[in-house]
């Protein structure tokens, strides 16, 4: 096993690309235009003003964002925005938000809403062990609901929406943290998108909160906590207390390869429609040695579930793919079975190798 020459394939962080790789070693070092590490420059310095500042404007160009929407780097990760919420949102609110609760990370957001205020179960799959997702048509929406909430990509599960939920007279906020600027979306019809970075566009360390302007209108935020309070993050420009430097400097420059490498969502979109039809492909046609876990009209473009027919033959699986230089396959720990996840940065030429690789281990009858 060549450990300098692993593919990772895990559910997070995820893979960044090799360009931004490279980039970033250099600025650890020296960041060209400062001369000094980028681990070492300081958040009120002019260098990262113009980050944060170049990073939002090239969110808001990949999304199409007009200028009534905020675009905040917080910390905290999904978790927190799982409670600042309905902190927010909530207060003073007598009808229930919408949530939908589609797997394990919806789940999650749900447990700490119910903390907050009032929330309805709008629908739920875990009757049928989260194998597949409403569709507006199925789904009774509430005209009163403060809000709705829902995850778009479960990475546990291996769900993707494939549509746009809700009504167009409530606020639609999404947790986005695993297909956030993997495709296009119509951002203009959400209240509120949060993303933390460890799948596609960074590492650890920082979230994207991208929020309408009006979302906070007329609710009094004075009395929470300074870094729970979204005004105080967009009066100081992302920079309320020490921001994560060189996580958002990360983010950067992601954002530059989506816009200037990729050519954007449209083309980073069709990369990632190749890379999963690559995988489901092989899973269909493998006379039920490979199982895929999701209904295939809900499968996700960013983590491919599957299993084999015994965890025997899982183990033995996971060991060559490690062996063969495939890391990450392994899937979480609440499912088990196996994971591949293709995020951003994973090339199709990763998931080309990893095809092969479940052929030959078929072929062998392992």
């Amino acid at each position: 096993m060549n450990l300098r020459n692993q593919l990772n394939f895990s559910g997070g962080p995820g893979a960044l690309p090799e360009t931004v790789l490279q980039q970033v070693q250099e600025a650890i070092i020296s960041v060209p235009e400062v001369g000094l590490s980028v681990l070492g420059i300081s958040h009120r310095s002019d260098w990262f003003a113009q980050v944060v500042t170049e990073t939002e404007n090239n969110m808001r160009t990949l999304l199409g964002l007009g200028k009534n929407y905020h675009v905040l780097l917080l910390q905290g990760g999904a978790t927190q925005q799982f409670s600042m919420i309905p902190m927010t949102l909530l207060q003073g609110k007598n009808a229930p938000a919408d949530y939908l609760h589609t797997g394990y990370w919806s789940g999650k957001s749900i447990h700490e809403a119910q903390k907050e205020g009032k929330i309805r179960i709008l629908w739920s799959g875990e009757d049928t062990g989260f194998t597949q997702l409403p569709s507006n048509e199925t789904l009774d929406f509430s005209a009163d609901a403060p809000y709705l909430h829902y995850v778009s990509n479960e990475t546990v599960e291996g769900l993707q929406f494939h549509e746009l939920l809700g009504r167009d007279d409530v606020p639609r906020i999404c947790d986005m943290s695993s297909d956030f600027l993997s495709r296009p979306i119509a951002a203009d019809k959400f209240a509120l998108i949060y993303a933390h970075a460890q799948k596609n566009i960074g590492p650890a360390g920082v979230t994207i909160v991208v929020m309408r302007d009006d979302l906070l209108d007329g609710i009094p935020t004075d009395q929470f906590a300074g870094m729970f309070n979204y005004r105080n993050h967009i009066n100081a420009h992302s920079n309320f207390n020490t921001p994560p430097v060189f996580a958002i400097y990360v983010v950067l420059l992601v954002t530059r390869w989506l816009l200037k490498d990729i050519g954007g969502l449209n083309n980073m979109a069709r990369i990632n429609q190749e890379k999963a039809a690559l995988l489901y492909t092989k899973l269909d046609q493998s006379n039920g040695f490979y199982r895929g876990r999701a209904a295939s009209t809900d499968r996700s473009l960013m983590n491919v579930a599957f299993s084999l027919s015994t965890k025997e033959k899982e183990q033995h699986f996971l060991a060559e793919a490690a062996s063969a230089g495939f890391s990450g396959l392994a899937g979480h720990r609440s499912m088990g079975g196996m994971r591949a996840s293709i995020y951003n940065g994973l090339s199709l030429s990763s998931v080309e190798q990893l095809v092969d690789f479940m052929f030959d281990f078929q072929t062998r009858g392992q």
